[in-house]
């Protein structure tokens, strides 16, 4: 099995799987603005705004991995848990939820059975705190 790119919960995006192709990355910083005047405003960091990824890659099911790997990680969002985002080196990026998965299906063989499909996932970096992961 190819080495892990990165791990979602119980998802791993890998060489031999779910393998993505593109990840972009958006964090938000907030700053408070005061009107000034005679002068430009005067700005405040008052803290961290999202922090959301997303990740775009493609399955080929008869490599490996098989048709089901979309309807696992739709299986594992659907939860409605915040899961651990793990890189491949072994870092951690703390808890994320997943806001969006959509695919697209080409190259159809018999049944209609799909010969590539593409994905895109959406993520966003939770920070509701412990507190709130004790609910359920």
């Amino acid at each position: 099995m190819a080495e892990v790119m990165m791990q979602l919960g119980l998802l791993q995006f890998s060489l031999d799987t779910a393998a993505y192709q593109r990840l972009f990355r958006s964090t938000g910083y907030r700053w408070a603005r005061q009107a000034r005047i005679g002068t430009n405003d005067a700005l405040q960091f008052v803290g961290f705004g999202a922090d959301s990824i997303d990740i775009e890659g493609v399955i080929y099911p008869h490599f490996r991995g098989g048709l089901k790997q979309v309807d696992q990680m739709r299986n594992q969002s659907s939860l409605g848990l915040p899961v651990p985002l793990v890189t491949g080196q072994g870092k951690v990026l703390g808890l994320w939820v997943v806001e969006a998965i959509s695919e697209g299906q080409e190259v159809f063989a018999k049944q209609g059975i799909p010969m590539r499909q593409d994905f895109t996932m959406k993520i966003a970096r939770y920070d509701g705190g412990v507190s709130s992961l004790l609910r359920f």
